[in-house]
């Protein structure tokens, strides 16, 4: 039991989602399952063994994303460096509309420099969208197309109301939780006084009827009764104000910006919203205010391999591309269009995108954005989500299907499927039942394959280091066997990169707990399409027997 939990159960009855927990050992994703007892993905030795001698070419992956720290000791040199532009010349070199886009462009920072850090869910834009035309409607007054967007105004108007609601009650029960620990904590120093912090000091307290000083007491041993060792009573106060103000500042955001229909960060940004169609708005600051998710993500890709620093990547041969869109709260469609575009336009053969949300505002953009990827040979990879939701039944944007042609104009349109994306459940360090991570969205339909994405270790900004957890941690993996599948046989389209890792998955036959719950076991099979966990050295064997479709230059690999 960790501090931050014992002092949520002795406190409140809020639920916190803790720390990930450590892995077997750093890099188990890597690994084979035969000597991990986790189902790796059997990438760790392909260059020993699979690939030597085998000729590559420089791949690049775009990774759309909160930004990167493109400094980091263990990415830098693996970092995209456009060959058409002279860095901080304040000219646009290479023509193509962003000027000083060295390592890429941020589609969420204005023109002066400034960024856009926290922002809006897409449910709160939608709600005050159409605030203004259908608060106190009559639906029965309506068109059949006002019908609609009438509809998705009470169901956003609800959702935003109740999170609301949901945040205040847990920005008061954190404050008062606080509150508690204060007066517990300084009860306990008022009765050690100058007594050196103890467990034997701790039992020696007296608590009579002092409630306050009975619940430090039960705290600090219940820690020691865990073998946590307690360096004072100040650090242990510090550890826990810093994890209960990590809550008060979450609730905080929720109310200040996340619900709130009248934040609009547009005006950093300075470009025409309503016209969703822009491009050229931005700037080339490809780090941003916090860059911990996107650097992490980048690590997994591509962190140089083999130079003795910190983790390697699953791929080698590669160079990766920032391209800033994701803010603290949901990404805008427009902006994720214009990273598509962007990152197509400047020679990335895959992006990865590990974000999504539950509403679009413009999902027509995207979708065009998608199929020009699919028209330049480009793979995407997406995160499924982190909602333990199944994504045959419920919404997430972006996803890989979209609206056909109705059949004569008459008959219903059915769903079409991109054949150049892919998306990706996270996969537990654990076997057995647990195999899926508990909060991984999952579908028969909607779900390509899983890969690792518990305690993945990755880099952080600032030269650091940690462990993750998420399905955003499971595309990366998946991206960047992609990218080794396009680095050494780069006659293969994407497409058939596709078909090679959705047909190479190590298959899994357990029945598991459906994530999310408790009780409910299926077989693994119906958690995804394939079935399976996308597995490298397999990819790259039917790799060498799969006959390229791509056409390559004379004079390349």
């Amino acid at each position: 039991m960790n501090i931050k939990f014992s002092i949520l159960v002795a406190f409140s009855s809020l639920v916190f989602i803790g720390n990930v927990l450590n892995a077997q050992e750093q890099g188990w994703h890597l690994k084979d399952a035969n000597t991990t007892g986790s189902c790796g993905i059997s990438a760790q030795d392909l260059y020993s063994s699979l690939l030597k001698g085998r000729a590559s070419q420089t791949v690049v992956v775009a990774v759309i994303d909160s930004g990167i720290d493109v400094e980091h000791e263990d990415l830098k040199d693996n970092i995209w460096v456009n060959p058409g532009e002279i860095a901080d010349n304040g000219i646009d070199d290479d023509n193509n509309g962003y000027i000083d886009d060295v390592n890429g462009w941020n589609f969420i920072g204005g023109s002066d420099g400034k960024n856009v850090n926290a922002d809006t869910y897409e449910v709160t834009r939608l709600y005050g969208k159409y605030h203004y035309k259908y608060d106190g409607a009559v639906r029965e007054q309506l068109s059949k197309s006002d019908k609609k967007e009438y509809d998705l105004y009470q169901k956003c108007k609800a959702e935003v109301e109740n999170k609301i609601e949901n945040a205040k009650r847990g920005l008061e029960n954190y404050e008062g939780t606080k509150a508690s620990v204060k007066a517990s904590l300084t009860a306990l120093k008022d009765a050690l006084g100058d007594q050196e912090l103890s467990k034997e000091a701790i039992q020696a307290v007296e608590v009579a009827d002092n409630e306050s000083l009975a619940t430090a007491v039960k705290i600090l041993m219940g820690e020691y009764a865990n073998g946590n060792e307690i360096e004072s009573l100040e650090a242990f106060e510090s550890d826990i104000y810093g994890e209960l103000d990590g809550g008060i500042n979450y609730f905080s955001g929720q109310l200040e910006h996340a619900y709130n229909p009248d934040f609009d960060t547009r005006t950093i940004v300075g470009d025409d919203y309503s016209n969703q169609r822009e491009k050229y708005y931005g700037n080339n600051d490809v780090e941003g205010p916090d860059a911990l998710h996107g650097t992490h993500v980048a690590g997994i890709i591509g962190a140089v391999r083999g130079n003795d620093i910190g983790m390697d990547g699953v791929a080698a041969n590669v160079k990766l591309m920032s391209v800033r869109t994701v803010p603290d709260g949901d990404e805008r469609d427009k902006d994720v269009a214009n990273a598509i575009r962007y990152a197509v336009d400047n020679g990335a053969s895959i992006i990865n995108m590990s974000f999504g949300k539950g509403y679009s505002w413009e999902e027509k953009v995207v979708e065009d954005a998608i199929k020009y990827a699919k028209e330049k040979d480009v793979l995407l990879v997406h995160a499924a989500g982190n909602s333990s939701q199944n994504n045959d039944n419920t919404d997430n944007f972006p996803n890989d299907h979209y609206k056909g042609k109705r059949f004569l104009g008459i008959f219903k349109a059915k769903d079409k499927y991109y054949e150049n994306w892919m998306e990706i459940g996270a996969l537990n360090y654990a076997s057995g039942e647990n195999f899926p991570a508990p909060f991984s969205n999952y579908g028969v339909k909607n779900v390509d394959l899983f890969a690792p994405g518990m305690a993945i270790y990755s880099t952080l900004p600032d030269d650091e280091y940690r462990n993750l957890q998420g399905t955003s941690m499971a595309a990366p993996v998946v991206a960047g066997v992609a990218a080794v599948l396009r680095s050494y046989f780069p006659t293969l389209t994407a497409v058939q990169v596709k078909e090679i890792l959705m047909s190479s998955v190590t298959k899994i036959n357990d029945k598991v707990l459906v994530p999310g719950s408790k009780d409910k076991y299926v077989p693994f099979s119906q958690l995804s399409i394939t079935g399976g966990v996308v597995n490298a050295e397999k990819a790259i064997k039917m790799a060498k027997i799969t006959p390229g479709k791509k056409k390559i230059s004379k004079g390349k690999a």
